[in-house]
């Protein structure tokens, strides 16, 4: 027992060594399984065009003219104004009240102040008609510039009666409406309502 255990060893271990020599680099030692059967050939597909070409397409008398009176084009293809029709108006009246601004810090008199009071209030008058009942008239700068219309006209006729009536009420308490400290403080008060509504106007345009 005692050499036929040694005997038995070297034997197995060179007859692992045989077939480790034998089978080197030769990967999977075996019978693969046919699954060719079982593999969809593929198939070679014929795409159709989804566009219909077209003799002469790069030909430039053959192209078609750009849609210029169409309003998809205009408002979609080119850049659209971002600006509202009420801003493009409201735009328009700030250099009137940048003119009455200046007026009163220039301490103009009555008569060219009156003039382009007027000027001022005519504009936003017409703004107001043009827009009353529409989205565009619950804007704040809408409201402001309604709020500075009044405010305009008031003063506007405060500095026109004062040249009439100041003179025969200087003495009364009426008369104190038209005495020139309380102008100059009603002038003060609007142009700082003015400079708000141009602030207003440049924010949004």
């Amino acid at each position: 027992m005692s050499f036929a255990l040694p005997s038995n060893a070297f034997f197995w271990n060179k007859k692992d060594k045989a077939l480790e020599r034998e089978l080197e680099g030769k990967g999977y030692a075996g019978t693969l399984p046919n699954i060719g059967d079982k593999i969809e050939k593929s198939k070679t597909k014929v795409t159709t065009p989804i566009f219909e070409s077209q003799d002469g397409f790069d030909n430039p008398a053959d192209l078609k003219p750009v849609p210029k009176d169409n309003p998809a084009f205009i408002n979609i293809i080119q850049k659209k104004d971002k600006n509202s029709q009420f801003v493009d108006d409201a735009s328009e009246i700030i250099p009137m009240l940048e003119k009455l601004v200046d007026c009163i810090e220039d301490n103009e008199n009555v008569q060219l102040f009156v003039t382009k009071a007027n000027l001022l209030s005519l504009n936003i008058d017409n703004l107001s008609v043009k827009y009353k009942g529409k989205p565009e008239s619950y804007y704040e700068s809408f409201r402001k510039l309604e709020d500075v219309n009044r405010y305009v006209k008031s003063i506007s006729l405060l500095r026109k009666e004062a040249i009439t009536y100041q003179r025969y009420l200087a003495y009364s308490e009426s008369g104190s409406i038209y005495n020139p400290e309380n102008i100059a403080q009603q002038l003060e008060y609007l142009k700082d309502e003015l400079n708000t509504a141009i602030l207003m106007l440049r924010e949004e345009y």
